[in-house]
């Protein structure tokens, strides 16, 4: 390995046995303070509104979330969210805050009306810190209650109440308006995307049906819930009419597609628990084990939910999440006096999928075909399998292909919460690898350092993408082979050069994730690192630092530039003095410049994979066999760069 992470000292400010500890050093913090200084314990991540998962959405969610239990308890049936890139605003129309309430329950903790479940049953939001949080992390946040007749509105700042109004009349129905500014400084020059937004509101309306869902002007709906969550995520066609079973406080939706691997969507309460918890295990089990027991087969329950796309969706009173964030459930009963979520999904499934399959027996059909030639596909290469995990084995992955990082390799403390902050950078070569493990950090980010170009995977068998030495080490390394479940790191970054030989590495590694592990890509864990193309100083003045700057103005001397605009731009500041240097390859980033690259504003864009994409056909022509198409495509589309116009 380049790093010995085993010889790194534990950080520590002082020399042990020297601080002092004294009722100097007790604080009490104020609620909004302690919600500023540690918002990860309230909203996970923060970002900066690039990343699906960044806080801002986290923050419009829990402002949305309480609107949908009004919904969910009967009151209104529309919510009106608008967005622009810097402020969101919230309109519900159910029963809207009490009036004497309105400052205390966005402004005290420990305030809500959730802990009486007569008022909210199987909320989402339990503990009253959503709002609060939301608060105490805007620059500006205001709420208006109307309630029969009338409204009362308060506004604050960074948690701080500066105005509350009196109670007046209004003509506007009841519900509850919520207006906020996130703080630029806590979430980095932000801005709101529609593109992470309109699932976010779809998955509101799949899980509410009847509920409109307005985002600026444009109305989501949905008749079919789970069914119409399905047929949207689809990226190929199903092999039978998808399963739609519903119940009481609980909703189900099965196809199978021919894909490798295991896709699910799991929700609680109407929350998307993205990293799954009792409730999909508890699924997964009863699916497989009723269509093991209705074929009467010994089938292995990973031939049976190979190609399986499924979703669940359960109310559970009470639920527990294993973060504030919610993106885990960890409840095992379904409220205080109910069944366990064992014995509640399994009860539901045995009895209505075994009914579904008895009355559709093309269906069934269908179904058994498919885990059949799953099983065939497995058996055949159970034994290139097998020798694929013996060589990974025996070749030393992490001193030669893998330098991992150290929450991998020790048990330290944080463990879980460093594993979602995780990323591999996968690289061309020993070069722009080296230059990476020189200056990443090393407690979260993995380097994987590729050899030449990889298989194209596009019409390749499972038994060449084992035989491969490089894919199948590279499998080990992300721990992909049993699926998804097992990822190592919640972001897999595809970094290589700006150059002709790097965007067809980039797009052989595309390739393999969307033929064999699409999932990957929908869950949100893959990225293209962008590094620049150009750099422009000012040979006159340029301090020669090699630091990067998030906006690309890095010092007076020196701009780091990602596009040819960017580059235009840079020269025609620094005129003649301009001197430019074109970063052909990764290799050629001094580290201490890659620093900036890869630290806390690095620019990674997100893989996104949806049914208009068209991705068979965009595979089959970019990546099939039809090498005279594509070449008269290329030189029909060949665009010649022309520096002319530049004005010096």
């Amino acid at each position: 390995m380049t790093d010995n992470l085993e010889d790194f000292p534990l950080d520590n400010d002082v020399a042990r046995g020297t601080a002092e500890y004294s009722e100097k050093d007790i604080q009490t913090l104020e609620w909004h303070v302690h919600i500023q200084r540690r918002p990860g314990m309230y909203i996970g991540k923060l970002g900066d509104g690039t990343n699906f998962d960044d806080g801002i959405y986290v923050l419009l969610k829990e402002v949305i979330d309480n609107s949908i239990d009004e919904y969910m308890m009967g009151f209104g049936n529309q919510i009106k969210v608008d967005v622009d890139e810097a402020t969101a605003s919230i309109r519900d129309y159910g029963r809207g805050i009490p009036l004497g309430s309105v400052v205390d329950v966005v402004s005290k903790m420990n305030t809500g009306g959730k802990y009486d479940s007569a008022a909210f049953t199987k909320s989402v939001g339990l503990n009253g810190v959503g709002l609060k949080a939301v608060n105490a992390l805007s620059v500006e946040f205001e709420v208006t209650a109307f309630r029969d007749g009338q409204c009362k509105k308060a506004r604050f700042c960074m948690g701080k109440l500066v105005e509350e109004s009196e109670i007046t009349a209004t003509d506007e129905p009841n519900g509850t308006l919520v207006r906020f500014t996130p703080s630029a400084e806590i979430f980095r020059d932000y801005a709101f995307r529609e593109e992470f937004i309109v699932p976010m509101l779809k998955n509101y309306t799949f899980l509410n049906t009847g509920l409109a869902m307005w985002f600026n002007g444009q109305r989501y709906i949905s008749r079919h819930g789970l069914l119409d969550l399905l047929k949207e995520n689809l990226t190929q066609e199903p092999l039978y009419p998808i399963i739609h079973l519903k119940g009481h406080d609980i909703e189900l939706a099965i196809t199978h597609v021919n894909q490798y691997g295991e896709e699910y969507y799991s929700f609680v309460n109407g929350q998307h628990t993205t990293q799954g918890g009792t409730h999909l295990t508890s699924f997964k089990e009863a699916v497989s084990r009723t269509l093991k027991d209705f074929y009467g087969r010994n089938f292995e329950y990973s031939d049976i939910r190979n190609g399986m796309v499924a979703a669940i969706a359960i109310r559970v009173q009470e639920p527990v999440f294993e973060s504030q964030t919610k993106t885990r459930l960890g409840s095992r009963e379904m409220g205080p006096d109910g069944p366990t979520v064992v014995k509640f999904i399994s009860d539901f499934v045995r009895k209505e999928l075994d009914n579904y399959l008895h009355r559709n027996l093309d269906i069934a059909e269908v179904i058994l075909k498919k885990i059949q030639a799953s099983e065939r596909d497995r058996k055949a290469m159970a034994g290139v399998a097998k020798k694929a995990r013996e060589t990974a084995k025996k070749v030393s992955l992490y001193n030669k292909k893998l330098n991992d990082c150290r929450v991998h390799l020790n048990d330290t403390r944080g463990k879980e919460e460093k594993k979602l902050a995780s990323s591999i950078f996968i690289t061309e070569g020993n070069s722009a690898g080296g230059s990476i493990e020189k200056v990443r950090d090393v407690e979260t980010q993995a380097v994987f350092k590729l050899r030449g170009k990889p298989l194209n995977t596009y019409g390749a068998t499972q038994k060449e993408l084992y035989t491969n030495e490089e894919l199948s080490l590279l499998q080990a390394a992300l721990n992909l082979e049993d699926g998804i479940d097992g990822l190592r790191y919640n972001k897999v970054i595809i970094a290589t050069d700006a150059d002709v030989d790097g965007m067809h590495i980039r797009i052989l590694m595309l390739t393999f994730f969307l033929q064999y592990f699409p999932d990957l890509i929908k869950k949100g864990h893959v990225y293209v690192l962008q590094t620049p193309l150009f750099r422009v100083r000012n040979k006159k003045t340029a301090k020669r630092t090699g630091k990067a700057s998030k906006n690309n103005e890095a010092q007076d001397d020196t701009v780091y530039c990602y596009n040819d605009e960017e580059r235009v731009a840079a020269i025609r500041r620094f005129g003649d003095n301009a001197e430019i240097t074109r970063f052909k390859g990764l290799g050629e980033i001094s580290p201490e410049e890659f620093r900036g690259f890869i630290g806390e504003d690095m620019r990674i864009d997100r893989v996104t994979l949806r049914k208009e994409d068209g991705v068979a056909d965009v595979l089959e022509f970019y990546m099939g066999k039809n090498t005279m198409e594509r070449q008269n495509f290329i030189i029909d589309n060949l665009v010649v760069e022309d520096d002319s116009e530049i004005d010096r």
